[in-house]
């Protein structure tokens, strides 16, 4: 009360209000105050203190440095610019799976099959996949990937990270994938599980999806062996009714 009471005494000794372009001079003001505020409200829209996320953010940011996706300075390295290929989901598992060669010493087919874990997310079949030894090698050592991923994401406390582990990996169709892809026929690699024909020509066009991005992610590194190979399981698995125009055809 006392400072409004100062003010107004300082107002009446002013002969600003007597002046004839004192209402002019008054909303030019006005609107430069206007102005100030509209921007004050801005810069704390986007600072980091109105981010309700900021916390689950930062968490993400330490796992993605933990792995070695982006540098101490936040700047984006190899892995980092392989991931942004993977748009199908779990880009971390898979980045890891590119640049450790792991793709390297498996056939199309039995890439293809490995693949499947990542886009099978359906209900666990109750019929067991056979695997063959090799492909029971590699769904061991992804797992072994996954849960790495994942202990470094719990010890972050970034859960909410899209990554997975071993468990959340469904191995499934993995006999059913590679079936395909070495040509049997639809009709008889629908007898070697009980999940349902539209799952099955789903998980197969989108690992379709998933053999072009990690495809596009070995160009990014300069791995020909690997782009090709990509290709190959491209071939493999794109024929017949599957990647029919129209099942009516």
């Amino acid at each position: 009360m006392h400072e409004r009471a100062a003010l107004l005494a300082k107002r009446d000794k002013l002969d600003v209000l007597g002046s004839p372009t004192f209402e002019e001079q008054y909303r030019a003001i006005h609107g430069y105050r206007t102005l100030e505020d509209k921007v004050a409200a801005l810069k704390l829209t986007i600072s980091e203190q109105n981010l309700e996320l900021l916390p689950d953010y930062e968490q993400r940011i330490a796992v993605l440095k933990e792995l070695q996706f982006i540098d101490a300075k936040s700047t984006v390295l190899l892995k980092g610019r392989v991931a942004c290929e993977i748009n199908t989901g779990h880009e971390l598992v898979l980045t890891e799976l590119i640049l450790e060669n792991f793709l390297a010493k498996y056939e199309p087919e039995e890439v293809v099959a490995l693949l499947s874990a990542f886009i099978f997310q359906e209900r666990r079949s109750d019929t067991e996949p056979v695997l063959t030894k090799r492909l029971q090698e590699g769904r061991d050592r992804i797992k072994e990937l996954a849960d790495r991923v994942t202990a470094v994401q719990v010890e972050q406390r970034a859960v909410a990270e899209q990554g997975m582990d071993s468990n959340e990996l469904n191995f499934g169709l993995s006999e059913v994938v590679y079936e395909w892809a070495r040509g049997m026929p639809f009709d008889e690699i629908t007898a070697l599980t009980d999940v349902q024909e539209g799952t099955i020509v789903r998980t197969i066009t989108r690992l379709d999806e998933t053999c072009r991005e990690v495809r596009d992610a070995a160009r990014v590194i300069g791995d020909a062996a690997l782009y090709q190979k990509m290709e190959a399981c491209q071939a493999c698995i794109k024929r017949d009714i599957v990647f029919c125009a129209s099942l009516y055809l």
